[in-house]
């Protein structure tokens, strides 16, 4: 049951925010356990002490309301926020922002963050992403229908509650139609969920809201923001030119998200709009009664159909805006090489992929073991030929490595500009020049380790063959796997990643490889060895084309 929000006593004086609290207890509170931080205060859960009820309690830092003016604010904005009555929403339930320690009481949820649950699960698909979608469209206009604009939706501020999102934080919620609440010289929210008007220093609006509902949508399609991360002002650079990343998002959702990140305000649709699409497409299906009959229909159509006005509708208010970012979103400011993806679709956005189901990881290990079996057959096919293919294949792969990492450092810096190909083309001979000492260490210490798998093979009489055979499967494992292989992983994982999500075409992949390792197994066989371009076997004495003399040494 929700209690009334307390007012300070008439003629009395307000207590300070100064003092703390003791032995764990605020207010009627006793905290249980701390379960986040921001900017703006400490959550905590806590049990009331009248009836045990479980809530996340809030506790303000002193700097938040630092004054009476400050205080008042904060319970005028608590007394519109505790109207809202929404399933999709974590309500306020109590509040005090004239207690020693102001603090705020809202339905405890228990459950991950969407940020921490696409970190540790990976997206959201098919049917829960829909109803993601539509759920979270619900609760932000269930905020907007109170007064209030949201302004900070983002993946940490919505819980996951089973399979429903529950939107909560409304640290930095703005009532709509009070002109008091400007706060100049800050700029609240986090870069990539913040609306290009806001950066712009335009008042917010509905339509800010639903640029944030799109971002946070898209990271749960994708696991990664779809603005990419980095410097904060790269960041608003791109989300100021409309420049997001929605590959791997099926239609007709992409159609949405792409209407909903539009730069002007004007061309998005209302959350109405996305409350009636998401719906239709969720099952959920409960929007307004004029799209009754056109559900059925995909939503590029709807979309298309939908009216357009001139100027942003469902305009609330002023907002305050800044030039200073407050973030509680992890950002990338200070990253080496290995940190950016370099063969990655988007290489601007360093985002790690997310952990792959076991059957693909499985299916990735086997391709991978097969093209070890593959580096290993073509030496022992090609001694001389095989060797110098994987010296090159690792010079060019690391030289690819570096160019394409400088070149999202430049976008990552600067953004995207039409001369990037250029660039790239004219940088490239640098890059195979800067390269090659990486790639000399890493070579040395992987023929090392070959010439040591061929003294074992000598050790226990191993064929000329097999020793080959050895000798090149370790030499591309060690290539894999040596100081600065990362550069070599990195391309080669954009390949084999693809090829193992589905089972058809891992099967075909690895078929093919397999196919090559026969081939070059039956040309040993019955041809053996070739040496080119040397003459022959090295230390054998035996020239190429030559019966070898009863008394030939075996090569290694």
């Amino acid at each position: 049951m929700n209690r009334p929000i307390r007012t300070p006593a008439a003629g009395s004086a307000l207590p300070s925010t100064g003092q703390g609290y003791a032995g764990g207890q605020v207010g009627d509170y006793t905290l249980v356990a701390k379960i986040g931080e921001g900017g703006m205060g400490v959550v905590h859960l806590a049990r009331r002490g009248s009836d045990g009820h479980r809530v996340a309690l809030k506790v303000l830092r002193p700097h938040i309301v630092g004054d009476d003016e400050a205080r008042a604010r904060l319970a005028r904005e608590v007394a519109s926020l505790s109207r809202i009555r929404s399933r999709w929403v974590a309500e306020i339930v109590d509040a005090d922002p004239w207690g020693p320690v102001p603090y705020v009481a809202t339905r405890y949820v228990p459950g991950l963050s969407l940020h921490d649950h696409v970190r540790e699960e990976g997206p959201l698909v098919g049917d829960d992403l829909l109803w993601f979608a539509a759920g979270l469209a619900h609760g932000v206009a269930s905020v907007h229908e109170v007064g209030v604009l949201h302004r900070d939706v983002k993946p940490s501020n919505v819980l996951l509650e089973g399979r429903a999102p529950i939107l909560i934080d409304f640290g930095l919620a703005r009532v709509a139609d009070d002109p008091r609440l400007t706060h100049t010289g800050w700029l609240l929210g986090t870069p990539g969920y913040l609306a290009p008007e806001i950066l712009y220093g335009e008042d917010a609006t509905t339509a800010s809201d639903v640029h944030s509902w799109a971002a946070t949508v898209a990271y749960a399609a994708t696991g990664r923001p779809p603005f990419g991360r980095g410097p904060s002002i790269a960041i608003m650079d791109r989300v100021r030119r409309g420049e997001h990343n929605l590959s791997g998002i099926s239609e007709p959702l992409r159609a949405v998200l792409t209407q909903a990140l539009h730069p002007e305000p004007h061309q998005r649709p209302t959350l109405t709009e996305i409350r009636v699409l998401s719906g239709s497409l969720s099952g959920m299906n409960d929007g307004a009664e004029e799209f009754d009959e056109t559900t059925d229909q995909t939503l590029p159509y709807l979309l298309a159909a939908l009216p357009r006005s001139d100027e942003p509708t469902d305009d609330l208010s002023e907002v305050p805006e800044s030039t200073r970012v407050l973030s509680e979103e992890p950002t990338l400011t200070d990253w080496d090489d290995d940190a950016l993806d370099p063969w990655a679709e988007n290489w601007f956005d360093p985002t790690p992929e997310p952990r792959a189901p076991w059957p693909q990881r499985l299916r990735r290990a086997g391709l991978l073991a097969s093209l070890g079996l593959a580096s290993g057959a073509a030496v022992a096919a090609a001694p001389w030929a095989g060797l110098v293919t994987l010296i090159l294949l690792t010079w060019v792969l690391r030289s690819g490595s570096l160019a394409v990492s400088a070149a999202g450092h430049r976008r990552q810096l600067r953004g995207r500009k039409w001369y990037d190909g250029v660039q790239f083309l004219l940088g490239t001979p640098w890059d195979l020049v800067r390269s090659i000492p990486g790639t000399l260490v890493l070579l040395l210490w992987s023929l090392g380790l070959a010439v040591a798998a061929a003294l074992l093979c000598y050790a226990f009489l191993a064929g000329e063959t097999v020793t080959l055979a050895v000798c090149g499967a370790v030499l591309g494992v060690a290539i894999w796997s040596g100081p600065g292989g990362a550069r070599v992983r990195g391309p080669l994982a954009r390949v084999v990643h693809p090829l193992s999500r589905t089972p058809g075409r891992w099967a075909l992949a690895i078929g093919v490889v397999l196919a090559c390792c026969l081939v070059a197994a039956w040309v040993v066989a019955n041809a053996g060895s070739d040496w080119v371009p040397g003459d022959g076997r090295p230390l054998s004495g035996q020239v190429a084309g030559q019966e070898p003399s009863v008394h030939g040494t075996i090569g290694v």
